[in-house]
Order: C-alpha cells, then sequence, then structure tokens
C-alpha cells in the first residue's frame, strides 16, 4: 500500500513547494530562500547520522562525491534558477515547465544508463508533453518577464535531469540517510556560495517566510526528496520522472486555492492530458 501512494505523496508534496516558496519569497531573496532550505536540511540529517550512529562507510571509495554531485544538481541547481524564475512567472507555469524532466531523463536514461522503454512508455511521454505544451506554449508569449522565468525554469529541469542521471549511474547502491547527508551538505555549499556571489541577500523574518522555509525544508526537500530517492533505487528513471507530470496540474489547483491563481480551462486541459501520459508510462 506505501509503495502505492509513494507517488501520489511525492507528487502532492513537490507541488505544494512551489506555492511554499512562492509565499516565502515575498521576505526572502531568492538564492538565500535555497540556501537556508538546504541548510536546515543539512542540519537535520547531520543531526540524524549522529544520534542514530551511522556509519560512513557506505560513502567510501569516492561515493561520497557521486552523492555530493546529485545533490548539488538534484537540490541546488535544481532549485535556484526556478526560485529566481518564481519572481516573474505564476508559480503553476513554473511547474509546468518542469514537468518536462521525465521526457528529458526518458532520452538520456535510455542513451546513458541504458533503460528501455516500450512503446507505450514513449507514447506516454509524448502525452506528457503535449500537456505542458498547452499551457507552456502559451504562457511563453505572454510577456518578456513572464519567458525570462520560464527559461530559468527550464535550467532548474537540466539540473534534476542530470542530477537523476547521475544518481541512478552512481549511487542507488549506497543507503538511503548517508546518501541524503552527502547530497544536502553538498547542496548547502552550492546554494550559499550562490546567494553570496549571485544576489544581495535579503531576508525578513515573518510569520510567512518561517512557515514557508519550514514546509520547503522538512515536507518537500526531506520528505518529497527522499521518497524520490526511493522512488529511483526501486525503478528506473524514466519510470520515476514520469511523475513530474502530474505536479503542474496539481501545482496549479493548490495555486488557484492559496495563491488566487485561475486554473484557466488550458491549463486543465494540459492537466487531463499529461495525467494520461504519466499513466501510460507507469501502468503495468
Amino acid at each position: 500500500m506505501l509503495v502505492r501512494i509513494t507517488p501520489y505523496l511525492f507528487v502532492l508534496l513537490w507541488s505544494s513547494s512551489f506555492i511554499a516558496s512562492k509565499t516565502g519569497l515575498r521576505d526572502i531573496s531568492p538564492l538565500m530562500f535555497v540556501a537556508l532550505r538546504m541548510a536546515g536540511c543539512a542540519v537535520v540529517l547531520l543531526s540524524a547520522m549522529l544520534l542514530t550512529r551511522q556509519s560512513w562507510r557506505p560513502l567510501a571509495g569516492w561515493r561520497w562525491l557521486h552523492c555530493a554531485i546529485a545533490g548539488a544538481l538534484l537540490n541546488a541547481a535544481a532549485l535556484m534558477a526556478p526560485h529566481v524564475g518564481l519572481l516573474y512567472a505564476p508559480a503553476a507555469q513554473i511547474a509546468l515547465v518542469q514537468s518536462l524532466t521525465p521526457l528529458l531523463t526518458a532520452v538520456f536514461g535510455v542513451a546513458l544508463l541504458r533503460e528501455r522503454l516500450r512503446p507505450r512508455q514513449w507514447l506516454g511521454l509524448a502525452f506528457g508533453m503535449a500537456g505542458v505544451g498547452l499551457v507552456v506554449g502559451q504562457a511563453a508569449f505572454e510577456s518578456a518577464s513572464r519567458f525570462r522565468g520560464l527559461v530559468l525554469a527550464f535550467a532548474g529541469v537540466l539540473g534534476i535531469v542530470s542530477g537523476t542521471l547521475w544518481f541512478g549511474r552512481f549511487c542507488r547502491g549506497v543507503p538511503l540517510l548517508p546518501s541524503a547527508t552527502a547530497q544536502f551538505l553538498s547542496a548547502c555549499l552550492v546554494s550559499s556560495l550562490g546567494a553570496w556571489l549571485l544576489e544581495t541577500p535579503r531576508v525578513n523574518w515573518t510569520e510567512g517566510s518561517v512557515a514557508a522555509l519550514a514546509w520547503t525544508t522538512i515536507m518537500t526537500s526531506l520528505g518529497g526528496m527522499c521518497l524520490y530517492s526511493v522512488m529511483l533505487a526501486r525503478g528506473s528513471a524514466a519510470r520515476v520522472s514520469a511523475n513530474f507530470y502530474l505536479v503542474p496540474g496539481t501545482a496549479a489547483l493548490l495555486a488557484w486555492i492559496f495563491l488566487g491563481e485561475r486554473l484557466t480551462p488550458l491549463a486543465l486541459a494540459g492537466l487531463i492530458v499529461a495525467s494520461a501520459g504519466c499513466w501510460l508510462v507507469n501502468a503495468r
């Protein structure tokens, strides 16, 4: 039962991060928001390693470096650019661009990891791409600033894809807690350097910013990415990343409820098509 609901729980947690981040960015600059989020994750995981007396041996033999690279890509590069993009584009549209992740992951997974996809799964990926295109295609031409936000969101997609493939190639055999600790320590370092070098950090501690940081740190980064790592350890990169096709519709619904962003008929159509694609990829 838990295995079956894991993908949907991941989708809900990942989708909620766009809404929480959009709220937090009212008071915290985007790269600093990511750096604080990664620092919180690193502290929690290091504490867990010490309290449970976990061994660092699974990270020996340069496996720590592979986990660090995967973490820098999955949790730093994948978040920094989209958080800047959230300043220019609605949360739902940023989520839509990020749902391009499965298509690129499948293509590179076949080429680099020698994973195989059935014709039905390729059809599902095409459906997902079409669902994304229904909304992103229109949004890209609405304004120059919105297009800039979507381009930044796509830069985050490249981080997710490369991090997913790196994890799938080098990190599947590493136990979850040591692997996650190495990943978030690396992500904390990279995002902190980014905040220091690429922006003028701004932090205004309010109830909303604290709540947004707490939610994205505990529920999304720790909870969501742990679920993602578990799914990657059990399945192919393409099949796991196909769950990202469900994120845009879920994020759009949450944005409508909590941020007042409208769920247009086109967005609803995109959700239906993308959901059908996800089902085709994941159906047994």
